[in-house]
């Protein structure tokens, strides 16, 4: 089995910076786009989210999985071609979750935080299944993402994601998500945000040295 890279921790720390501004810089970039179907920008939904995990009293990772849950709508800065994402019409990249999940674990971000972003399409899914009215009050947007995303869960697959360690995490989530629309909040802005990501990173990829 390949073992994990180790890192000095002079290099950790630059990493972790690298890393982490590099996350900042498409969150940045997302200022200037539409969160879809709603009066604010991806930027700004993703830092409300961000203040009702925190304003929750949610540990970090919660808080990070949180403000990243919808990174990959985002213009990402790695190698891919634009053309080979299936996209959702005009609402966003298919199965976005998995995207973002994936690119976050490429930069040292850990499976918590993976696990959360991927789980909140999943909690869509599964709160149309449980509640009726749920779906009712999903926005003209999320009711056509819904579609693309598999629509309500099935019986057999609601009782299985009810297992998951981090159900409870991911339903919150969800809720942060789905009220994070105000124009006009107030919140921290991203760079509040920076030492928690670097912080998280340098950790995470400690652990894995250990």
């Amino acid at each position: 089995m390949t073992s994990s890279p180790t890192y000095p921790t002079v290099e950790l720390e630059t990493l972790a910076k690298e890393q982490a501004e590099r996350v900042a810089a498409v969150l940045r970039a997302s200022a200037h786009m539409d969160y879809i179907g709603e009066s604010i920008s991806q930027l700004e939904h993703a830092l409300q989210c961000a203040k009702f995990a925190a304003d929750s009293g949610a540990d970090e990772e919660t808080v990070l999985g949180a403000m990243l849950h919808d990174v990959g709508h985002l213009q990402l800065d790695v190698d891919q071609d634009e053309s080979s994402l299936a996209r959702m019409g005009a609402v966003g990249v298919q199965n976005h979750e998995v995207v973002g999940a994936s690119y976050l674990l490429r930069l040292g971000f850990s499976d918590k935080v993976a696990q959360l972003v991927c789980g909140h399409v999943q909690a869509k899914r599964y709160l149309v299944w449980k509640h009726d009215n749920y779906a009712r009050k999903l926005s003209p947007a999320s009711k056509l993402t819904l579609e693309y995303q598999g629509g309500p869960m099935s019986d057999a697959e609601a009782l299985a994601f009810e297992q998951s360690p981090l159900f409870d995490a991911i339903l919150k989530l969800r809720s942060w998500d789905d009220k994070a629309k105000v124009v006009g909040l107030r919140v921290p802005d991203l760079d509040h945000y920076l030492p928690m990501m670097v912080r998280h990173i340098r950790h995470n990829l400690g652990r894995h040295d250990a």
